[in-house]
């Protein structure tokens, strides 16, 4: 029996260690659900090679991180291996499956916890409290302080020479009439512009880093241009002053 708890304790540890490891790369900049998948990673020993992971060794603190988890996935997955088989192997055969019945119960209700949306929230609010009371990360969710997990987005659309973008200033596009907000360009020589003002000039070749609804954003580097840009533009124009004017009739606003 003692085995089976064992067990149960390391998979609790692990999840609290993950939410921990996650909320601390997503302080360093990562999106919440790379951060999540990276923790997991480390922790398990997974070891998936891929863009997202040369961000992680590539930045010194979240470097660390990975390597605390590392550590300690290591450790625990072997003490919980190693007290489980000794507990089984030791047990006669109706102990062994009474065992591994309440091994099954104990894990799917681990399982359930962790897909707990509340369990998550909160969970996560209280990392974040005790990081900040004790550690120097700055801890912000930026994935739902922008609500990045609903409708909208933070992305780069390229500008496809002739389109509606192409040589013109941000203050003649006026993009945060339809809800769109640039917060930098990335020049074609890899130079970046960061917070750009309405005089800055866009062109074919550029990136533009924009936050914004997906509909607003969705398709806007390959807007046509000349008059039918013109007036897809309006359209969107139109749709958020018709999404403000709804919202302001809401009772209680």
């Amino acid at each position: 029996m003692s085995s089976i708890v064992l067990l149960l304790v390391v998979a609790l540890v692990s999840l609290l260690i993950s939410r921990v490891a996650t909320v601390a790369l997503t302080v360093t900049g990562l999106p919440r659900a790379v951060a999540r998948f990276q923790a997991r990673s480390a922790l398990t020993g997974a070891g998936f090679t891929t863009s997202e992971s040369e961000s992680v060794v590539s930045h010194p603190v979240r470097r660390r991180i990975v390597m605390g988890l590392m550590l300690l996935g290591n450790v625990g997955l072997a003490t919980a291996v190693a007290g489980v088989l000794g507990g089984f192997l030791r047990a006669d055969a109706g102990a062994g499956l009474s065992r591994a019945a309440l091994l099954v119960a104990g894990l799917a209700v681990i399982y359930v916890v962790s897909k707990s949306e509340r369990v998550d929230r909160s969970l996560s609010q209280l990392i974040a409290k005790l990081l900040r009371a004790h550690t120097e990360l700055e801890t912000r969710d930026y994935d739902r302080l922008l609500h990045l997990a609903g409708e909208f987005s933070v992305k780069e659309t390229a500008v496809e020479p002739g389109s509606w973008l192409d040589g013109r200033t941000l203050g003649e596009l006026r993009l945060h009439d339809e809800g769109v907000s640039v917060l930098g360009i990335v020049r074609p020589d890899g130079s970046y512009v960061p917070v750009p003002s309405k005089n800055t000039s866009v062109g074919r070749g550029d990136s533009l880093v924009v936050y914004g609804h997906d509909d607003s954003i969705a398709g806007l580097g390959r807007r046509p241009g000349g008059p039918e840009g013109d007036a897809m533009h309006q359209n969107r124009v139109k749709a958020l002053q018709e999404l403000q004017t709804a919202e302001d009739d809401r009772p209680g606003s």
